[in-house]
């Protein structure tokens, strides 16, 4: 039987021949670099790539335009995505991240710390901020400068942006240092060599420190607060209070504790205490909760001395009658530290004073301890009297709250 004669292959279906709208649908997954790409296809996929809605993704997940100021610019999506990635395409792997971050503070500030907004200063320009890296002749990471092209820190002014510290007469506000300011910093001295400060509080201070280069024992682009070795020799042997991995990681991790009401408010400024949501303890209508901060600038590695500030609202429910009104006469402490030692203290009121407490009422304050470890917990008992039941006596607990030194380097300088 003779073969049958052979069948002509038909050629596979060119991609530029598929119909327009399951081709706009292909297109509409591509990334902004293979949708620039198919511009120098041929002259169907050029014109198709540039369909405007399918720069409308990329505006809003790289640069994070709006809708309404797309109306307000008047341009198309394409031009939008065009024109930014002129002046930001060398931070487009970090710019989202870092504007989402200062648009969230800028709102929450506008409601909470409104006078700390006009401490903001307006954008660095690219050229200022190579200027910089000329003068330190040190690159300065993406996610800084993109950072300062957003913003470029703020005034040196109180209360700072990036946090404040209150204890008996002892005052920290960090400011966020301006590019040029922080230049001014830059460090180039034994212990400290190759490090930006991005931070100063005009009370102590005290800065938070950038490493540009991993030397004497840090990593590059590593964020924190230096101690002085008070038991070594050289001057310049210092331990560093580890803040940061990066600055993209350090600030965000900031404005997000800010922006969830991790930190709290206190006189139109942000403290930097840390409250641990299990923290709480309800006795009867009295609810004790805590939260807590390491202080670095009074802390020591060498020799071990480690300082934690905490503070403890006190409050009564709303809803509790009026003869449960009491006034707060005596605390009792155990202390105990990594070690397992033990320390009670029993004392009358709290930092001097005997608040009364009612329905509704709060009262909080501000005390401090010391370890000789790098962490311990605290808890114990408040003892009130009823105002109107005057021989009634009863404890209130203070829940268990723990404090635990940040993680440090010592310097190899």
């Amino acid at each position: 039987m003779a073969a049958p004669p052979d069948r002509e292959v038909s050629s596979a279906l060119s991609l530029e021949l598929l119909p327009t709208d399951p081709l706009l649908l292909i297109l509409s997954f591509l990334d902004y670099r293979d949708l620039v790409n198919c511009c120098y296809l041929n002259q169907r996929l050029n014109q198709l790539s540039s369909h405007d809605p399918l720069w409308k993704r990329h505006c809003k997940k790289y640069w994070l335009i709006s809708e309404e100021e797309k109306s307000r610019r008047n341009q198309s999506w394409k031009a939008i995505f065009t024109s930014t990635y002129s002046e930001f395409g060398r931070y487009i792997h970090c710019y989202a991240t870092l504007k989402k971050a200062w648009d969230d503070l800028e709102k929450y500030l506008g409601q909470w710390c409104p006078r700390m907004i006009s401490s903001l200063k307006e954008s660095a320009k690219e050229e200022e901020l190579d200027a910089v890296e000329a003068q330190i002749r040190c690159k300065l990471p993406d996610d800084y400068r993109c950072s300062f092209r957003i913003h470029n820190g703020q005034k040196l002014v109180v209360p700072g942006l990036m946090g404040s510290m209150a204890l008996s007469n002892h005052y920290r506000s960090e400011d966020l240092l301006d590019i040029d300011t922080a230049a001014g910093g830059f460090q180039q001295r034994l212990g400290l060599k190759q490090c930006l400060p991005l931070t100063f509080c005009i009370h102590t201070g005290l800065s938070q420190y950038m490493a540009l280069e991993s030397v004497e024992g840090r990593n590059k682009y590593e964020i924190f607060y230096q101690c002085p070795d008070q038991m070594a020799r050289k001057p310049s042997a210092i331990v560093m209070f580890i803040t940061g991995t990066s600055y993209l990681e350090w600030f965000t991790s900031y404005v997000n504790e800010v922006v969830t009401g991790g930190y709290p408010i206190i006189r139109d400024q942000i403290f930097r205490y840390v409250h641990d949501k299990k923290c709480v303890a309800t006795t009867e209508d009295i609810t004790v909760s805590v939260s807590t901060s390491f202080l670095p600038e009074l802390s020591s590695v060498h020799p071990p001395h480690y300082f934690f500030t905490y503070r403890i609202r006190i409050e009564m429910s709303k809803d509790a009658l009026p003869e449960k009104t009491c006034q707060l006469d005596s605390r009792y402490w155990r202390i105990t530290n990594a070690k397992g030692d033990v320390d009670e203290v029993q004392g009358p009121g709290v930092v001097g004073e005997f608040p009364i407490i009612g329905p509704g009422k709060v009262y909080e304050y501000t005390s401090c301890t010391t370890f000789s470890t790098t962490s311990g917990y605290m808890e114990g008992y408040y003892t009130f009297h009823c105002l109107y039941y005057k021989d009634k006596f009863f404890n209130v607990t203070i829940p268990r709250f723990h404090m635990v030194c940040p993680a440090f380097k010592v310097s190899t300088a």
